[in-house]
C-alpha cells in the first residue's frame, strides 16, 4: 500500500481472518525448535507469535510502521522492525522465510524474490501464500465499471499472479518448487449491508487517491449494490478470494 494507511486496531477487529486462515500455511513451513525464521510481511504480528511460539526464532518485517507498533505492543518477546519486502537488508540468513497475505502488494516481484532467496541459507525454506489470478474479481470489475461511468482511471494495484507465472519467477531465481496449491477461499465479511464497502476502505484507499469523497463514497456503494447478491450465501456476504500457495526450497 503507498504509505502507511494502514488502520492497524480495524484491521484486527474485522479482517482477522487474513492472518486466521494463515495458520494452515505453518503446517506447510514446519519450523522446527532451533531454527531463525523470518516473517515477511508480518502485519500486526499474530503468525509471528504463532511461530516463535514452536521454538524457532523468529523476526518479523513489514512496510508498514503502524503494523510493527502494534506487532510489537501484543507481542513484546517478539523481534520486529519496519522494513521493505524489495529492499530488506538483516545481517543473517534465515532456515525459512513465511509469506501470508503480502507478496500481491508488491508489483517489484523480481525484487522481492531476489531479496527473499539473498536472506535464504542453501536449503533453506519458502512457504508463501497470496492472492492468486482471479482474486476479488466480482469485486474488481464492478470497481472499475463504477469508476469509468464517473470519468475516473481504474488501474489494478495488485499483483494476482497465476501459479504458471510466480513459479517461473521462482525457478528463474533459483528455487526448487516443492508444492502449489491454487484455490477459491471464500473469506467472510462482517456485515453482509456494508461489506464490501468496508473492505474497500480497509484494502483499497489507492484506488481513490484523486476521487473527491462524494464520488468515493458513490462508487463504494455502487460497487456494494452490485456485487452483493452475487457473493451473499446463507444470509453471510464473502469475498470472492482465490489464493495461491508455494513452497520451494534455495537449491
Amino acid at each position: 500500500m503507498s504509505g502507511d494507511q494502514w488502520n492497524a486496531d480495524l484491521y484486527k477487529e474485522k479482517y482477522a481472518f487474513v492472518f486466521e486462515y494463515g495458520n494452515s500455511l505453518i503446517d506447510w513451513l514446519q519450523p522446527k525448535s532451533g531454527e531463525v525464521i523470518l516473517d515477511l510481511g508480518c502485519g500486526t504480528g499474530e503468525l509471528t507469535a504463532q511461530l516463535g511460539q514452536t521454538g524457532a526464532r523468529v523476526t518479523g518485517i513489514d512496510a508498514s510502521a503502524t503494523m510493527i507498533a502494534s506487532a510489537k505492543e501484543h507481542f513484546p518477546e517478539v523481534d520486529f522492525e519496519v522494513a521493505d519486502a524489495t529492499a530488506f537488508s538483516l545481517p543473517q540468513q534465515f532456515d525459512g522465510i513465511f509469506s501470508n497475505a503480502t507478496l500481491h502488494w508488491v508489483r517489484e516481484k523480481e525484487q522481492a524474490i531476489e531479496r527473499m532467496y539473498a536472506h535464504l541459507r542453501k536449503g533453506g525454506r519458502l512457504v508463501l501464500e497470496m492472492g492468486g489470478k482471479g482474486n476479488v474479481q466480482h469485486i474488481l470489475t464492478s470497481l472499475e465499471k463504477a469508476m469509468e461511468q464517473r470519468g475516473y482511471t481504474y488501474t489494478l494495484f495488485w499483483y494476482f499472479p497465476s501459479p504458471a507465472e510466480y513459479i517461473t519467477l521462482l525457478e528463474k531465481a533459483g528455487f526448487r518448487i516443492d508444492r502449489v496449491h491454487y484455490f477459491d477461499r471464500p473469506s467472510r465479511l462482517t456485515d453482509p449491508e456494508t461489506g464490501i464497502v468496508n473492505w474497500l476502505e480497509m484494502f483499497a484507499p489507492h484506488f481513490f487517491t484523486n476521487v473527491p469523497e462524494k464520488d468515493k463514497v458513490a462508487i463504494m456503494e455502487q460497487v456494494q449494490e452490485e456485487v452483493a447478491p452475487l457473493l451473499i450465501k446463507d444470509g453471510a456476504l464473502y469475498a470472492d478470494y482465490v489464493r495461491l500457495r508455494v513452497a520451494a526450497t534455495k537449491i
